[in-house]
Protein backbone atom coordinates (compact mmCIF):
# COMPACT_ATOMS: atom_id res chain seq x y z
CA UNK A 1 0.00 0.00 0.00
CA UNK A 2 1.19 3.49 -0.66
CA UNK A 3 -0.35 5.22 2.36
CA UNK A 4 1.98 5.97 5.24
CA UNK A 5 -0.36 4.77 7.98
CA UNK A 6 -2.63 1.73 7.71
CA UNK A 7 -6.28 2.67 7.47
CA UNK A 8 -8.84 0.71 9.42
CA UNK A 9 -11.90 -0.56 7.59
CA UNK A 10 -15.13 -2.37 8.41
CA UNK A 11 -16.84 -4.83 6.08
CA UNK A 12 -20.11 -3.45 4.74
CA UNK A 13 -22.00 -6.63 5.58
CA UNK A 14 -21.21 -8.00 9.03
CA UNK A 15 -19.15 -5.02 10.15
CA UNK A 16 -15.93 -7.00 10.58
CA UNK A 17 -12.94 -4.83 11.51
CA UNK A 18 -9.94 -5.22 9.18
CA UNK A 19 -6.87 -3.42 7.85
CA UNK A 20 -5.82 -3.86 4.21
CA UNK A 21 -2.17 -4.71 3.55
CA UNK A 22 -2.37 -4.26 -0.22
CA UNK A 23 -4.01 -1.86 -2.65
CA UNK A 24 -7.71 -2.18 -3.48
CA UNK A 25 -6.69 -3.18 -7.02
CA UNK A 26 -4.54 -6.07 -5.74
CA UNK A 27 -7.30 -7.23 -3.43
CA UNK A 28 -9.90 -7.04 -6.23
CA UNK A 29 -7.65 -9.03 -8.59
CA UNK A 30 -7.15 -11.69 -5.93
CA UNK A 31 -10.88 -11.99 -5.24
CA UNK A 32 -11.66 -12.14 -8.98
CA UNK A 33 -9.15 -14.99 -9.33
CA UNK A 34 -10.86 -17.15 -6.69
CA UNK A 35 -13.06 -19.98 -7.94
CA UNK A 36 -16.79 -19.26 -7.59
CA UNK A 37 -17.25 -21.71 -4.70
CA UNK A 38 -14.69 -19.72 -2.66
CA UNK A 39 -16.52 -16.43 -3.35
CA UNK A 40 -19.98 -17.50 -2.16
CA UNK A 41 -20.10 -15.27 0.91
CA UNK A 42 -18.24 -12.37 2.46
CA UNK A 43 -16.96 -14.47 5.35
CA UNK A 44 -15.22 -16.85 2.93
CA UNK A 45 -13.74 -13.97 0.94
CA UNK A 46 -12.39 -12.20 4.02
CA UNK A 47 -10.90 -15.47 5.29
CA UNK A 48 -9.22 -16.02 1.91
CA UNK A 49 -7.84 -12.46 1.97
CA UNK A 50 -6.48 -12.93 5.49
CA UNK A 51 -4.98 -16.33 4.64
CA UNK A 52 -3.24 -14.72 1.63
CA UNK A 53 -1.91 -11.96 3.94
CA UNK A 54 -3.73 -9.26 1.96
CA UNK A 55 -5.70 -8.03 4.99
CA UNK A 56 -5.45 -8.26 8.76
CA UNK A 57 -8.65 -9.26 10.54
CA UNK A 58 -8.97 -7.75 14.00
CA UNK A 59 -10.59 -9.96 16.62
CA UNK A 60 -11.19 -6.96 18.89
CA UNK A 61 -14.96 -7.07 19.22
CA UNK A 62 -15.20 -3.75 17.38
CA UNK A 63 -17.91 -3.92 14.71
CA UNK A 64 -19.82 -1.43 12.59
CA UNK A 65 -23.54 -1.58 11.88
CA UNK A 66 -25.19 -1.32 8.45
CA UNK A 67 -25.12 2.47 8.70
CA UNK A 68 -21.37 2.52 9.32
CA UNK A 69 -21.71 3.40 13.00
CA UNK A 70 -18.82 1.84 14.90
CA UNK A 71 -20.16 -0.03 17.89
CA UNK A 72 -23.71 0.10 16.51
CA UNK A 73 -26.45 2.68 16.65
CA UNK A 74 -29.70 3.12 18.56
CA UNK A 75 -31.60 1.65 15.58
CA UNK A 76 -29.76 -1.69 15.80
Amino acid sequence: MTSREPQEHFALHGGTHFTPKESPESINRFVASLPPERRENLYEIMKELADADLITLHNDGLLADGEGEIGGSDDC
